[in-house]
């Protein structure tokens, strides 16, 4: 099978987030890098270019996505690992020529941008792919399984946490620079950033969507103009009810993903730095460990996992699954088939709740915690 032709727009040398992506773009080996216009200079980006060794630089996307539509062995996807408010100008581009787009997340900086490039999407023959690369992990695939088959009963209460301590100061590296300026990230902080990942894993695994919320956002770091921590109390359509936190001023804490669900019969539990185990208690009986390609595990966790129970498997096959979801869409489209109904990736759609969710806790918090709707 030839490999899918791929661009990428932003992620330079200096971009920790452009990296991952072409990492996770090689894993399963269904893609191959061959263009790229890399940073916001011209200068900038034929450095990172040429460093990769890509066959075709280009000084800005709207220059790539021109050339790139017209060569007769162009691009056929571009990742799109740029600063939130750029990701709009630059899907559009790529979307109105039939070129299929793997953007990272939020969707935008706005929800104005979100409904616009989702216009765009639907006008477009292309396919468009979110990244958030928790939904790829082989036991959020088995808790998403076992709360579709019944395994807790009806769901009642999610508790889903995204504590960092990375920003608990005021930091002068990029990354903390752009996700820290309102006019980049847009007017969410750390809900942005990661209380979308949050958001975005309880509605993956529940299958429910948030109805309303409230939210209590707070900038702890002195000067700081977008939030850094939030507390949210969320109401789900069907009944459930459920709390978010989201932090990056946490000492102690890393990456520490967590989510609990609680349903009539039973609950779920599920450690992001922990990630092959998955804790099942079904009501009155003793807590159950399924682990990776273990023992009472499943076959949406196996149909993502590479490698035998007991190995780590996390962050970087997370996205390589959500690539190679992906990859097997882009074919399928290629070829004029329906795709799998078992490729699961986030769609232009799930990045548009991810920024209303964002639009409706800023709402909230400046409403003094008020209760708003989706």
């Amino acid at each position: 099978m030839a490999r899918i032709k791929l661009g990428m727009v932003g992620g330079g040398n200096d971009a920790f987030i452009g990296g991952v992506h072409r990492i996770a773009s090689r894993i399963d080996d269904r893609f191959e890098l061959v263009a790229g216009a890399l940073s916001s200079t011209p200068e900038k980006s034929r450095a990172s270019g040429e460093a990769l060794g890509l066959p075709r630089i280009y000084d800005d996307f709207k220059h790539m996505a021109i050339r790139e539509a017209r060569l007769k062995n162009g691009i056929d996807a571009v990742a799109i690992v740029t600063p939130n408010n750029m990701h709009y100008p630059a899907a559009r581009e790529f979307l109105k020529r039939g070129i299929h787009v793997i953007c990272d997340k939020p969707l935008t900086s706005t929800l104005a941008d979100a409904k616009k490039l989702v216009k765009a999407a639907e006008a477009s023959s292309a396919l468009f792919v979110l990244t958030h690369n928790y939904t790829g992990y082989p036991m959020v695939r088995q808790a998403r399984e076992m709360v579709a088959s019944g395994a807790i009963g009806k769901v009642r209460v999610v508790q889903v946490e995204y504590p960092q301590d990375w920003l608990s100061v005021e930091q002068d590296f990029k990354q903390a620079e752009w996700r820290t300026d309102p006019a980049r990230s847009g007017v969410g902080g750390s809900t942005g950033d990661i209380g979308t990942h949050a958001h975005n894993l309880a509605r993956f695994i529940t299958g429910l969507e948030v109805e309303s919320l409230a939210a209590d956002l707070e900038a702890f770091v002195p000067g700081r103009r977008v939030d850094d921590n939030g507390h949210v109390l969320l109401r789900f359509h069907g009944g459930a009810k459920g709390m978010l936190w989201c932090s990056q001023v946490a000492p102690g804490n890393e990456n520490a993903l967590r989510i609990r669900i609680y349903g009539e019969t039973g609950g779920l539990e599920w450690a992001q730095e922990d990630p092959n185990y998955l804790w099942h208690s079904p009501f009155g009986e003793p807590k159950r460990l399924i682990t990776r390609n273990g023992a009472g595990a499943g076959d949406a966790a196996a149909r993502v996992s590479r490698i035998p129970p007991g190995h780590p498997e996390g962050y970087l096959e997370g996205f390589a699954t959500i690539y190679t979801e992906a990859a097997n869409a882009i074919e399928a489209h290629k070829a004029g088939e329906t795709p799998d109904p078992d490729i699961l990736y986030p769609t232009i759609q799930d990045g548009l709740r991810g920024v209303e969710f964002i639009d409706a806790c800023v709402r909230s918090s400046a409403r003094n915690a008020a209760w708003v709707k989706l």
